[in-house]
């Protein structure tokens, strides 16, 4: 059965093998506010390790937060509602992230490392096939260091092509616009908003094939969010997947609905 998840909340199904991305007829400034589409985009409500733990790609192995000494364990540690849409030209990607601790630094740092830093990163494969691959042709990480100074591989592409499994470089500056709020509720410096658009056209580039060709194909998604607090590894929670067999990914329509009563209401 078809479930459309087009700006649901916490009632919305928990393990939703497919939803809906809906298409925005407006063009958001990226600045870290995402109120003005944050109501139209596909959301399912707040994820935390508890509710990932309910999930039937749960494995403790990979998803586990950090506990330290020191640590009120009382307090949230990490959760976050994740929001995305698309338009004509892009994918977008949000979060609304409560943290206890943020943290962009390791000893052993490259800028390839972004799973050693609190970041979040949304695997995608388009379009969706069958075929369990590791990082083959059509397959991309776009991952955001969650660090205020943006530093060179604050945004992140790993991708797969037809003779290498994993290309790691940034992503184009022409291609990808992102900007951190940090403390947007004033009840941590640490909680943030992250706002981001990542062009298509890299989805497809070595295919032959232009950015509209998705539009009618399903798309496989997983998110990542990093919180190492200070842990080398770190914690992490994996929403929508298992790891890099993108087989495991849950299956998205790109919806060319725009929910537009909705969108002018919001927009008011």
């Amino acid at each position: 059965m078809v479930v459309g998840l087009l700006g649901c909340s916490m009632t919305c199904s928990q393990d939703s093998d497919f939803g809906e991305l809906p298409f925005l007829g407006i063009e958001p400034v990226i600045d870290g506010s995402i109120d003005e589409w944050k109501y139209i985009a596909f959301n399912d409500g707040v994820w935390d390790l508890q509710r990932v733990k309910k999930a039937s790609w749960y494995h403790p192995k990979r998803n586990r937060l950090n506990v330290e000494v020191s640590e009120d364990t009382t307090q949230i540690d990490l959760s976050a509602s994740y929001y995305m849409a698309w338009d004509e030209t892009y994918l977008y990607l949000a979060a609304e992230v409560r943290d206890n601790v943020n943290d962009v630094e390791e000893e052993n740092h490259e800028p390839k490392r972004w799973y050693y830093k609190d970041a979040i990163s949304w695997f995608i494969e388009a379009p969706k096939d069958e075929t369990a691959e590791k990082f083959s042709l059509g397959d991309h990480s776009f991952a955001f260091v969650i660090d205020t100074l943006k530093p060179d591989y604050g945004a992140w592409w790993r991708h797969g092509t037809a003779t290498e499994s994993y290309v790691e470089e940034p992503i184009p500056v022409q291609s990808v616009e992102y900007a951190i709020k940090m403390n947007p509720w004033n009840r941590s410096p640490a909680d943030y908003i992250l706002e981001a658009r990542v062009a298509r056209s890299l989805l497809v580039p070595e295919q032959g094939l232009d950015a509209g060709s998705i539009t009618s194909n399903s798309i496989g998604m997983m998110i990542v969010h990093c919180d190492p607090d200070g842990g080398e590894y770190g914690g992490h929670l994996l929403i929508y997947g298992k790891g890099d067999d993108d087989s495991t990914w849950s299956e998205f329509k790109l919806s060319n609905s725009s929910d537009k009563q909705k969108q002018d209401s919001h927009a008011k």
